[in-house]
């Protein structure tokens, strides 16, 4: 059974079709394409396809070696129907035998030869459909190839199919013939990355991106090219090189094509492989006067082409260049390469390479140039090549010192760039041995403290490390050693903030005091706003806007990833968007493992905050897949933070419990107070989703306690508005009134629309009735405030409760209604529920018909039959839970149930609901008759609702209980509105 052919539905389709076509009425088909394209599979398929439907299948294949043995080919395909030469007359059985070699004559006429050949086919297919399948066609002897050209122009009604594969630019008998053609194109990407993923499913994802693109569709390459690497390079341990190795079967497919042509020629495709933009200029100048005339070879073989467009040298395929590579010697490779160096002072990256490829030993400066490069792709997101360059550079440093530092400047990198962090002590070893007196370096201490945030280190040792570290570098240093101390600023930056605490800050402090000469703009902005942004972070508002103004056309990784970390506390992530967009795409290209995972944390929050929800639930999947394949613990937490939050937010709070649980249980024991407040966080949504206000309040204290913005704890923004809910809804005023009065006297409306949207509301929250609604509208009003619907539908839901409370009716609806729908877009299960259950207070909800139970009863069974205490239905309705008790005490006769758990069953056996009269529109005529034979049945106008089923209820022929629908929607409108 041949194997599935990925990536060839239509291909086997169309062979497929033409089977059918043969079977019936006789027909040739030509496929044509690149050496490894895949031709020989797909004739397989045909010819086990055509067995199956009991069609004779005769196959031959053209061989190099028998190219010149005439009528090779052919005795392949009339060998299994030799019986039927008894069959033709003497003249056409003589030449046949005699063609074939199983008679002596003279050589036959060529004609006769066809004409036989013909006749027995057609004799075969009396019996059966025929068909004959030729492989390498170029390669079949000219004899057969013209004999079977001439079969294949005379098929008609024949019950014959002749199927070949040829090459293109190889012209063969067929196509004199006329024969159709279908040309076998490369895979497409996807097909391609299936290929390589069936039969190496270890091979490291950019690795596998690497070699896609060099197979350039072509499927033996795919599933050759993996098996010439070693199992470092798979597992993208080890740099990939310029120009992939090939292997043996693959050098006999490409350079094959190259061996026979002049010197010369070679020559020239040498230094354009080398040469990989394919730049005409360059190559001429290296070749030297008029050189690039001896291209012609080369280009009359189909091997390259001279690109109209851009003026450029294009291999028509890829590996032609490892096989021009592999065909020169070493000293051809040195020379090619010296040769390029002298005439790309223009471009010093390509011009570094060079001159490296060009030393056979130590070259200062060739590893200098190199070092410079790293900087450059390190900055642009290409790791992989950063950490290639600086390895390359050690190779050729021709002393110490440089030697150490440049293994040094490659570990930190495995270390906190690319997370290949298994490389990491070997190469510090290594650069302790190039130089014994760098034991101790700053750079090594950097590397090492990164080696264990990036693994299972804990944040004390960490920042201990760190702090004595830069504390022994003080006094004047080399250019070298002010790069390392600004790495280990950044490093010590990076603990401070993860720790959470305090007292770790004056150690960076101090350092910045020293070095703030030295520190990157960028650099000093982060730590301004994110180490304690309630305090310290809106004088540099403005100088932050402008930084991330500037995000649009930046190259620099580095750069937008401290502008965008600067961003986050105070709400400008979307505008960083594009920036952090581009970082996330060149880091997974280049291999820069961490600049991707903090691209994705921040873009995956952007998404969740802007409501966003299903695609910062994909990022931040993607994330935590690529943050737990690198063991990046010190990033996984983020990500089970975003997640934590959506799953609080959608309703699935044991999924948020166990993820809010699992970042606890790693982050407790090594003192990582960030990641122990987002999961915090994450437990104040969840049970501010299910109304247990008690325990948010107890969790959002713990981030953030009562009265304080906790110092360098920069999620007590987020938390704000939640501490004093919960507060207020658990009796506690006096501290909602405290954390108002901390909110305020911080400032932090004046940081974002969002954070100026969450403070004004937690004063609405914590007000008294006659001043909330003022509030709550400037809440509401802040500009830009709608770009965050969740944080609009919490205070909208608040407001409303408030005005319901109030028994301010309409208004309240109208801000119900509005939480709702927003709720429901997002799919916040919860909390729509919630406004939901609101709203059916309001009287504006669904009414059952024959409903036992008043709109508030309802209600609280609702809530006791979910688990809920009387304290935290209480606190849901702002009831005591005496009063719920009391509430209770009535329903529970009215249901027929005698305890909390039969609650939910008999809720469940209540009349369905039906849509009830929108109390918000004015009263119909018969209501308003009705409405008004109680104004003449009271003897005074009714003051309260309670005093309208009475006043009915003296009416002579009223019946209460049978009109309760109408009277509900009487009571629940505006007075002022029910008889006018």
């Amino acid at each position: 059974m041949v194997g599935v052919l990925v990536g060839r539905n239509d291909e086997l389709a169309l062979v497929s079709a033409f089977m059918e076509r043969a079977r019936t009425g006789g027909e040739p088909l030509l496929l044509f394409g690149e050496p490894g394209a895949g031709k020989t599979a797909l004739l397989d398929s045909a010819a086990e396809t055509a067995a199956e439907a009991g069609t004779w299948v005769l196959r031959a294949a053209g061989v190099e070696f028998e190219a010149d043995l005439t009528y090779s080919g052919l005795h392949q395909v009339l060998l299994p129907v030799s019986g039927q030469f008894e069959r033709l007359n003497t003249a056409h059985r003589d030449a046949l035998n005699v063609a074939l070699g199983y008679g002596e004559g003279p050589p036959p006429d060529r004609l006769l030869v066809s004409t036989a050949t013909l006749t027995v086919l057609r004799q075969a297919a009396e019996a059966r459909p025929v068909l004959v399948i030729i492989d390498d066609l170029p390669w079949l002897d000219r004899a057969s190839a013209g004999v079977l050209g001439f079969v294949a122009r005379r098929l008609a009604d024949s019950h014959i199919g002749i199927l070949a594969a040829s090459r293109p630019g190889q012209e063969s008998f067929f196509d004199r013939a006329g024969v159709p053609r279908y040309e076998l194109g490369p895979l497409d990407e996807q097909a391609a990355n299936t290929v390589v993923k069936s039969r190496f499913p270890d091979l490291a994802p950019r690795v596998c991106q690497r070699l896609v693109a060099e197979a350039h569709g072509n499927p033996l390459a795919l599933l050759e090219l993996p098996a010439a690497l070693s199992s470092a390079q798979r597992a993208a341990a080890e740099a990939l090189p310029a120009v992939l190795p090939l292997s043996r079967r693959l050098q006999m497919v490409f350079a094959s094509r190259v061996s026979d042509l002049p010197r010369r020629t070679r020559w020239l495709l040498l230094l354009a492989a080398l040469n990989g933009p394919g730049d005409l200029r360059v190559l001429e100048a290296a070749a030297g006067p008029h050189a690039i005339d001896s291209l012609a070879p080369a280009e009359q073989a189909g091997l390259v082409r001279v690109s109209e467009g851009t003026g450029r040298l294009v291999f028509r395929h890829p590996l032609t260049r490892s096989a021009i590579v592999e065909l020169s010697t070493s000293g051809d490779r040195r020379r090619a390469h010296r040769a390029l160096a002298a005439h790309l002072a223009g471009q010093p990256e390509l011009q570094a390479w060079h001159l490296a490829a060009a030393a056979a030993g130590p070259d200062e400066e060739a590893a200098g140039l190199l070092e410079q490069v790293a900087d450059q792709l390190m900055r642009r997101g290409d790791a992989t090549g950063a950490v290639r360059a600086l390895l390359r550079a050690a190779d050729l440093s021709p002393d110490g010192p440089h030697r150490s530092r440049r293994l040094t400047a490659a570990a930190y990198a495995g270390a906190f760039v690319t997370l290949e962090v298994g490389g990491v002590p070997r190469l510090l070893a290594a650069a302790r041995r190039a130089d014994p007196g760098s034991g101790g370096s700053l750079a090594a201490a950097v590397t090492s403290a990164h080696l264990l945030l990036n693994t299972d280190g804990e944040i004390d040792t960490v920042h201990q490390l760190l702090a004595d570290a830069i504390d022994a570098s003080a006094g004047p240093r080399p250019a070298d050693d002010v790069v390392s101390l600004l790495q280990a600023m950044r490093t010590l930056l990076i603990a401070c903030y993860l720790g959470g605490r305090a007292e770790l800050w004056p150690a960076f402090d101090a350092a910045t005091g020293r070095l703030a000469s030295h520190i990157p703009a960028d650099q000093l902005l982060l730590s301004r706003t994110i180490a304690d942004p309630a305090r310290i972070a809106a004088p540099v508002l403005r100088e932050l806007d402008t930084a991330v103004t500037s995000l649009s056309e930046e190259p620099d990784h580095w750069r937008i990833q401290n502008v965008s970390a600067a961003a986050v506390y105070v709400d400008r992530l979307a505008r960083c968007r594009e920036a952090l967009l581009r970082v996330a795409r060149d880091g997974r290209a280049g291999g820069a493992v961490t600049s991707t995972i903090t691209a994705l944390t921040n873009l995956s929050l952007d998404d969740l905050m802007a409501g966003r929800w299903d695609q910062a639930q994909q990022l931040a999947n993607e994330g935590l897949e690529l943050a737990s394949a690198s063991n990046y613990r010190m990033t996984v937490w983020l990500f089970h933070h975003r997640k934590g939050f959506l799953a609080a937010a959608r309703g699935d709070l044991d999924t948020a419990q166990a993820l809010a649980d699992e970042i606890i249980q790693w982050a407790a024991p090594r003192g990582v107070g960030q990641a122990e407040a987002h999961a915090r966080h994450v437990r104040v949504l969840a049970a501010l989703a299910q109304g247990d206000f008690e325990d948010a309040y107890q969790h959002a204290a713990a981030i953030s306690p009562p009265g304080v913005l906790a110092s360098h704890v920069p999620l007590a923004l987020w938390v704000a508005m939640d501490l004093v809910e919960a507060a207020v809804r658990t009796g506690r005023p006096t501290e909602a009134a405290a954390h108002v009065t901390a909110i305020r006297d911080a400032g932090i409306a004046a940081l974002s629309p969002r954070l100026a949207l969450l403070a004004t509301a937690s004063e609405a929250i914590a007000a008294r009735d006659d001043i909330a609604p003022g509030l709550f509208e400037k809440a509401l009003a802040v500009p830009g405030a709608d770009r965050f619907p969740f944080d609009v539908g919490r205070v909208r839901l608040c407001y409303g409760e408030r005005l319901r409370r109030a028994r301010v009716t309409t208004e309240a609806r109208a801000q119900l209604t509005a939480a709702l729908e927003i709720f429901e877009g997002l799919g916040a299960r919860p909390w729509a529920t919630r406004a939901t259950t609101e709203l059916r207070a309001t009287g504006r909800a669904l009414r059952r018909d024959g409903d036992p139970l008043t709109p508030q009863e309802l209600e609280i069974a609702e809530l006791a039959a979910a688990g809920l205490s009387n304290k935290q239905i209480g606190q849901r309705l702002f009831l005591s839970h005496r009063t719920v008790g009391a509430h209770l005490y009535q329903i529970f006769p009215k249901l027929g149930v005698t305890s909390r758990a039969a609650l939910r069953d008999a809720l469940a056996s209540l009349p369905p609901e039906r849509p009830g009269e929108d109390p918000s529109q004015p009263l119909t005529s018969e209501n308003r008759q009705r409405a008004r034979k109680i104004e003449g049945a009271s003897p005074s106008r009714p003051a309260r609702a309670a005093d309208w089923v009475p006043a009915y209820a003296a009416i002579p022929g009223a019946r209460p209980a049978a009109d309760a629908p109408w009277l509900g929607q009487v009571l629940a409108a505006p007075y002022t509105r029910r008889i006018s």
